[in-house]
């Protein structure tokens, strides 16, 4: 198991250079949710074993957030994206750019909109105003607020979707592109990418299984996350798009129960770009 791990790591470390130092291929934490429920530390030793060493996350899973910093510097993890909620956002975004500082990242990241059924003008309307404003408090920080659509935010609205609306509208945020939820949701992730390209500052590489009928719900079936390069996605284009944009991030996020023995193939699968 010792030589598997070391043989990811020479992996991800030759992919890594291969896009170049400005560019790194990370993890969000939310991946190994069940793992860190049994075993902090010993989760954290997992990732710095598949040679990932920028994380998207935030939460300390238990630990006093002291002891969960000193796991990070023993295993030479950075958390460079911290999470937070619409609704504090909203309502408190002083905690999350704290947030941001203790962990020394450069990122707050929103994944959801709370909504109704389906997700309309209005909701856009008021997370257009959440963001611009929350963003602009993270910039005076030195910070980016990105939001990660999820789908239902490319809903029709005139000639093109909600998520039109809100890139035109976003002055003071920008957006993390999770190419799974973007697929789901109706689009193209390249064309997104070539429409937007000054936009998505951080992304997530997600593979979808074949078969998926995407939809606007922004909910599937996390066991439809699977290795990249084995599923619907053209990960391989978008990676390489990615780069010539300067995304400075690409996490890994795998929410499948597959998760611990998909992402080292994902890895091997990232790593093989550079000989294509």
């Amino acid at each position: 198991m010792k030589t598997f791990a070391h043989a990811v790591v020479f992996l991800c470390i030759t992919l890594l250079s291969s896009l170049g130092n400005s560019q790194e291929v990370g993890l969000q934490l939310y991946s190994l949710r069940e793992q860190f429920k049994t075993d902090v530390e010993g989760t954290l030793k997992l990732v710095s074993d598949w040679g990932i060493k920028s994380l998207e996350g935030g939460d300390t899973y238990g630990l006093p957030l002291g002891e969960f910093q000193d796991l990070l510097e023993k295993y030479d993890l950075q958390v460079v994206s911290v999470g937070s909620s619409f609704e504090e956002l909203r309502d408190d975004p002083a905690a999350a750019i704290q947030r941001a500082e203790d962990y020394d990242a450069q990122y707050i990241m929103c994944a959801w909109i709370p909504h109704q059924d389906k997700f309309k003008m209005a909701d856009a309307k008021s997370a257009v105003e959440v963001f611009n404003q929350a963003g602009k408090q993270a910039k005076a920080a030195g910070l980016t607020l990105v939001y990660h659509p999820h789908g239902y935010e490319f809903a029709k609205h005139g000639k093109g979707t909600l998520f039109d609306f809100m890139a035109e509208q976003a002055t003071d945020f920008d957006f993390e592109m999770d190419v799974y939820w973007v697929k789901h949701g109706g689009e193209d992730p390249m064309e997104l990418l070539n429409t937007y390209p000054d936009k998505f500052k951080l992304m997530h590489l997600k593979d979808m299984k074949a078969g998926v009928k995407g939809n606007l719900s922004g909910h599937e079936d996390v066991e439809t996350n699977v290795t990249l390069g084995t599923g619907i996605i053209d990960i391989a284009a978008l990676v390489r798009r990615a780069a010539e944009l300067e995304i400075p991030y690409l996490f890994i996020e795998d929410e499948s129960s597959g998760v611990v023995q998909q992402v080292p193939k994902s890895l091997e699968f990232l790593a093989q770009l550079r000989k294509m």
